[in-house]
């Protein structure tokens, strides 16, 4: 199915597999499916405006993280090329051989090992508000971490400080819809798993793996996201053989629900890309 075909398929729907959950849309059998995975505050369902809107064009589902929500935890340190390689698993898992490949913030971090390392299994890639390397303005990793894992030092759950951290992420036009959204996606997070991931993501450095993306590559950034800006989203650009940059006005760093309409259609161009 290509992305200008609509399906009737109905809402989207929760698959529990054997070592990845997953929430997914569109027909079963369509010839392009679309794997979303989401960031260091993110479960399946932050994904909900591109799984209704994709799912009538193709076959998309978004993972619970190894950890999060109803996924169980990897076997072992969670670490980069371990998720990597839960994506592949994931995506044998759905029973396809080749995906587009969409990642946000961590979840883009992970996007981008997992092409670089499996791109036999990647079509194309989407790479939203993410970066190539932690601490590319020079923040201190021992720092950062420290103080993501405060609240949690003291007791707390992600869902506890989730309207602080969502609100400072956010542009100043997302709705409460979206927000809300987010926040109860959050609230599907423990804290024994956001450890592990903040112990994770300061470890990302994808520079030298990056010209190993053969997948035809784009990159988008809120033109307002302070989390991970413009200047971030263009060194992955250079890093990827033939990747764009998308630069969305007035967005922050929830691009996928501050921006619904940009990232669906960049996704579709994607989509669109790889049949050329």
């Amino acid at each position: 199915m290509t992305g200008s075909e609509r399906s009737d398929d109905p809402e989207p729907r929760d698959v529990q597999g054997d070592s990845i959950a997953w929430r997914e849309a569109g027909p079963r059998d369509a010839g392009d499916v679309v794997l979303l995975l989401h960031g260091l505050g993110g479960s399946r369902i932050s994904w909900e405006p591109q799984l209704v809107d994709l799912g009538r064009r193709v076959r998309v589902a978004a993972w619970d993280l190894p950890g999060y929500g109803a996924s169980p935890p990897l076997v072992g340190p969670t670490t980069f090329p371990a998720l990597a390689d839960a994506v592949v698993r994931w995506a044998d898992e759905l029973g396809v051989d080749r995906v587009h490949l969409v990642g946000i913030s961590f979840g883009g971090m992970i996007a981008q090992y997992t092409a670089a390392a499996h791109h036999e299994r990647v079509v194309s890639l989407t790479l939203l508000a993410t970066s190539p390397k932690f601490g590319l303005d020079g923040t201190e990793p021992d720092a950062w971490r420290a103080a993501r894992l405060a609240p949690l030092d003291a007791g707390q759950e992600p869902i506890d400080f989730a309207d602080r951290v969502l609100g400072a992420l956010a542009g100043p036009h997302i709705t409460a819809e979206a927000m809300a959204g987010q926040r109860s996606a959050m609230a599907r997070i423990t804290s024994t798993a956001l450890r592990r991931s903040i112990d994770c993501l300061v470890t990302h450095d994808s520079r030298g793996v990056l010209s190993q993306v053969s997948a035809p590559t784009a990159v988008l950034v809120g033109g307002l996201d302070d989390e991970t800006p413009v200047a971030y989203a263009r060194a992955v650009v250079d890093l990827v053989p033939g990747a764009t940059l998308e630069v969305v006005p007035g967005a922050g760093h929830l691009l996928n629900v501050e921006a619904p309409d940009a990232v669906d259609a960049a996704i579709v161009r994607q989509i669109e890309r790889s049949h050329r």
